[in-house]
């Protein structure tokens, strides 16, 4: 892990973006991955939409398939962090204990847990898929917020009222805290 952390000139880490449906995970996760001061990092995005499109592919949206969806993902970012690369993560990953269960296989202080908090009523409002309006249908089942339980962050390294605070905040304040965890200034 040293050898690939000096090629890289910083350390891996997992920032691990969480919250219901249209709180605006991978939205934060693209823009904090663009960010200039962030520029220079090696980064990975994994987003759970395209991860449901292969590794993820055999998966349905029940409680243990969603834990297994978090499983796979942890495993996969622990690969990038033991390259030196910051693998963001966007994932409802509504379980607590598989959120806790990522966080044990990483290196103490590399996971980096970003609590998107949301109304539901605003994620309802991003919902392009129209998604929402479906689950409280009963047409779709096990929609996380709607008929399947979403367990917020106790502790998380960020929380962000995605509702009301700007990305641009997010992002800044994300950049500081991954910054200081790299050891390096902007």
């Amino acid at each position: 892990m040293a050898q690939h952390e000096a090629c890289s000139g910083h350390p891996g880490a997992v920032v691990w973006l969480t919250g219901l449906p249209g709180s605006g995970k991978s939205t934060l996760a693209r823009a904090a991955q663009q960010n200039p001061h962030l520029a220079g990092f090696r980064t990975v995005l994994l987003d759970g939409d395209n991860l449901r499109h292969g590794l993820c592919s055999d998966l349905s949206f029940s409680v243990d398939d969603r834990n297994e969806n978090v499983r796979r993902t942890g495993e996969v970012a622990r690969l990038f962090l033991e390259t030196g690369v910051v693998a963001i993560v966007a994932l409802v990953s509504p379980m607590r204990a598989a959120r806790d269960a990522v966080r044990c296989l990483l290196p103490e202080g590399a996971f980096f847990e970003m609590y998107c908090q949301c109304p539901v009523t605003v994620c309802r409002g991003r919902d392009p898929k129209g998604h929402y309006p479906k689950a409280e249908k009963g047409t779709i089942s096990d929609f996380t917020g709607v008929s399947s339980p979403y367990e917020i962050s106790l502790a998380p390294a960020l929380q962000l009222n995605t509702g009301a605070e700007s990305v641009e905040e997010f992002v800044e304040r994300l950049t500081r805290a991954l910054l200081n965890y790299l050891q390096v200034s902007a």
